[in-house]
């Protein structure tokens, strides 16, 4: 018998870059975010696995290579990726869609790093990213809206982190939805921070 999950989806954007509240970068801590310029879908498909794996990001685990590269490789569409001394740990996917509009597809950190205060400033630059995409596609209109949407399936803080942020929510819906098994974090990937060795 196929057995289904109640799953409640928010629905959550801002409407002007002065909606924006920021949240630095933990101290003591070397973190770069940076831009994947090269649309790769080989890297993309492991973030999304990586950072998804235990929260029941299935969505994409079937694309072709070519999907994976049609997405991300469209105009207005860009990966900025956190690293931690040189390490990925969590990354922000935003498409820029119509007039002005960008969504933040994607966020979410590696297991091994969340709470530990690098989700606020991750989302905070890829937030400040989607209100200026404009810059870097001349093509596109100045962004007028931030949207994305977030469900029960999800991290448990996800929403308490894009309220802090400044998102509004503007709508919910609950559906029934067949339940799908959490293809979880590879095995025997850390769920906790390493101890870093002396340098």
């Amino acid at each position: 018998m196929n057995s289904t999950a109640t799953v409640t989806t928010w629905y959550m954007e801002q409407t002007s870059i002065a909606d924006l509240r920021t949240s630095g970068a933990p101290p003591g801590r070397d973190i770069r975010i940076v831009r994947a310029e090269r649309p790769s879908p080989e890297f993309s498909r492991f973030l999304y696995t990586a950072v998804g794996g235990d929260v029941t990001w299935v969505d994409r685990l079937g694309w072709t290579y070519d999907q994976w590269r049609e997405v991300i490789a469209r105009p207005g569409a860009e990966t900025w990726v956190v690293y931690e001394r040189g390490t990925p740990a969590g990354y922000v996917e935003l498409a820029a869609q119509e007039d002005g509009v960008v969504e933040i597809v994607q966020f979410g950190l590696l297991p091994a790093v969340r709470g530990r205060g690098l989700g606020g400033h991750l989302l905070s630059y890829g937030m400040a990213r989607a209100w200026d995409l404009a810059d870097r596609w001349p093509s596109r209109p100045a962004t007028r809206r931030v949207w994305l949407h977030t469900c029960s399936l999800d991290g448990p803080h996800a929403v308490a982190n894009y309220e802090r942020r400044g998102f509004r929510l503007y709508d919910t819906r609950t559906a029934e939805q067949p339940a799908v098994p959490t293809p979880g974090p590879w095995p025997g990937a850390e769920r906790t921070a390493p101890e870093h060795p002396p340098r």
